[in-house]
């Protein structure tokens, strides 16, 4: 008999062939996935040098080519199926990073839940124009059904047990990641992988975009940073006797003024770009400002992001303190949040939100009934001869309905109306394109990069033209009023920034819009103030006569020296960050402790107290309000 068996050798070859197919297919996964990144962390040479890099960066996607392998004992068609979708992945990115200037962000995967939520309508006018994406996608679904129906299985049926096995241990491992499970982090965290968490775009760069996922959903996913009670209640204490003095301050206003605030989609000053810095596309901010506060605004958003903005002027707290909240009203669970509204409330107003777009979008229903307000008007409940200009509702028909919603007698009343009209994309055709195409351009801007930047100043100039016809109008109202204008971020215009260039020498990331605080009734001398948008509810208080609240009386004490420090995600930090960290970390616990409705609690009887005698004083208030810019 021989000594050995024929069989072992076929054997041998049913376990190695398979297992070199595998191995193969994997690398070259690792390998095109970097391709497909860019980055130089990841690059395919990385694997002789720093292997981590690019293993870390294409983990989850082999995760999921396991799973699917073990569902179909097909491997061409596992990987190729997880590679499409990491291309689809990238696909995405690449379209935030042309239109928003940063990359993708866990907290991105919000939209997902928002695009049955008026989301779809705005974010599809961001794909591609071209048609060949998408016959490449299609090509690439093609290919996948051949495989589907040619491939023959790598493994024969029997064995199911121990693929069901392999694919569930796959499967919990790729399920416990994108849950966040803390075990992750001996791999995603800042020692093993590159990651700087003021710049998701240097993170992305040397770690590649699919390890920068992980790293700031691991470090930034769940949880708050703890507050800092001590230095928190160390900063109250040190602020009280100028505390009390500022609430205890006399209200010479013997009624409170209606407030119309505008927070105007995208609007900033064009004069901050080589180019434009003699133009004047904004004349009546210019004018009204002559008699009214205005300068610069940090905000914590760029080209996009909008409730960012809006949540911190809404509530009085800097988003820079929350790490976690990066799409607040998608994020918060509270059903009762402190905020400008409730204080405004408190004194005796009645409160409004205006907005001519879906109401559910951001969760702006859900979210404005938590700050406050009394009603949300949206786009179902304007007039059916409220126009469009471009996209979407024109800033004259949310100026109509500021006219309409203002009544003339009743309490004091409060509008936050949020614009839309120079939402971008910016290659929409708008109402008058002769006007458009009139618009003057920096010389190197052309082609659809020309056709952005005119289509968004046409809208800019109407958003202005709207702000001086509403003061105007309110100027010949009896009743005393109050007009607070903002821009809640740069529009995303990228190549233009990246051709002019801005006249401070800084980035695109780290320029400010610009904020005005203008009573129609009055006309005195001009004030300029920088700040930040989580100070403008102190400031407005404070204009109005209403100092009771003491959070927003202690950010008009500590939160000028901090306002610069508010910028958009990624921009790079200040070189005076450093000499103001020990303030800033304790009004990182005020912030959180206000959040949480903890705040009060600490607050020093002498502060209480002053909050109690002004509130009285202050809804006894009936005849015309003191006027700002003495």
């Amino acid at each position: 008999m021989p000594l050995t068996s024929p069989h072992p050798p076929s054997r041998w070859r049913a376990i190695v062939a398979p297992t070199a197919l595998l191995l193969a297919l994997t690398l070259a996964f690792v390998l095109l996935t970097g391709l497909l990144d860019g980055g130089v962390g990841v690059a395919p040479l990385r694997l002789f040098d720093q292997a981590r890099f690019p293993l870390a960066n294409a983990l989850p996607g082999l995760l999921l080519a396991g799973v699917l392998f073990a569902l179909s004992r097909r491997p061409w068609l596992s990987f190729g199926l997880a590679l499409l979708l990491e291309g689809v992945l990238y696909a995405v990115n690449r379209l935030k990073v042309a239109n928003l200037g940063t990359p993708l962000l866990p907290d991105d995967f919000r939209m997902i839940g928002q695009l049955h939520k008026g989301g779809m309508h705005v974010l599809v006018d961001y794909l591609p124009h071209s048609p060949w994406p998408y016959l490449g996608l299609l090509a690439a679904v093609a290919l996948l059904i051949v495989a589907w129906r040619l491939e023959p299985p790598l493994f024969p049926r029997r064995g199911v047990g121990m693929r069901l096995l392999g694919g569930s241990v796959l499967a919990l491992a790729l399920v416990s990641m994108l849950a966040g499970l803390s075990a992750w982090r001996t791999l995603y965290n800042a020692r093993v992988l590159w990651l700087e968490p003021w710049s998701a775009t240097v993170t992305t760069n040397h770690s590649g975009l699919i390890s920068s996922l992980m790293l700031f959903h691991l470090q930034y996913g769940s949880g708050e940073h703890k507050a800092d009670h001590a230095a928190a209640v160390q900063l109250i204490t040190q602020s009280t006797p100028a505390l009390v003095q500022a609430m205890q301050a006399p209200t010479t206003a013997s009624a409170l003024p209606d407030i119309v605030v505008i927070q105007s989609e995208s609007f900033f000053d064009p004069t901050i770009m080589h180019g434009y810095e003699h133009s004047n596309f904004a004349p009546n901010l210019r004018r009204l400002a002559a008699h009214g506060i205005s300068g610069k605004l940090h905000v914590p958003t760029f080209g996009g992001g909008t409730i960012r903005t809006e949540f911190e002027v809404l509530s009085g707290l800097s988003l820079r303190y929350f790490d976690n909240l990066q799409f607040p009203y998608l994020q918060m669970s509270h059903k009762s949040l402190p905020s400008l509204v409730r204080t405004l409330e408190a004194n005796g107003y009645s409160t409004l939100a205006l907005h001519g777009n879906d109401p559910s979008f951001w969760n702006r229903t859900t979210a404005f009934k938590a700050i406050g307000f009394d009603r949300f008007v949206s786009q179902s409940s304007f007039p059916a001869s409220a126009t469009n200009d471009g996209k979407y509702m024109a800033d004259s028909a949310m100026t109509d309905e500021i006219m309409t919603q203002l009544k003339d007698s009743g309490p004091p009343q409060f509008i936050f109306a949020i614009s839309i009209e120079a939402h971008g994309p910016y290659d929409i055709e708008p109402a008058h394109p002769a006007q458009r195409d009139a618009i003057p351009v920096p010389a190197g801007i052309v082609g659809r990069d020309k056709l952005e930047l005119q289509t968004y100043l046409y809208h800019l100039k109407h958003a202005d033209a709207e702000l001086g016809r509403l003061v105007t109008w309110l100027a010949k109202r009896q009743r005393p009023s109050l007009v607070l204008f903002y821009g809640d971020h740069l529009p995303a215009l990228s190549n233009s920034y990246h051709t002019t260039g801005f006249v401070d020498g800084r980035d695109m990331l780290s320029q400010s819009g610009t904020w005005l605080l203008v009573d129609p009734h009055y006309k005195g001398k001009p004030q300029h103030q920088d700040t930040a948008a989580w100070l403008l509810p102190g400031e407005l208080l404070a204009q109005v006569g209403i100092h009771d609240d003491p959070y927003f009386a202690l950010t008009r004490l500590v939160g000028p020296q901090l306002a610069a420090l508010t910028a958009a995600p990624g921009a790079p930090p200040l070189d005076e960050a450093s000499k103001l960290k020990q303030i800033d970390d304790a009004m990182a616990g005020v912030d959180q402790l206000r959040m949480s409705g903890k705040l009060d609690k600490l607050l020093p009887a002498a502060v209480m107290a002053a909050s109690v005698e002004h509130a009285v004083g202050t809804n006894a208030l009936n005849a015309p309000a003191k006027s700002i810019a003495h």
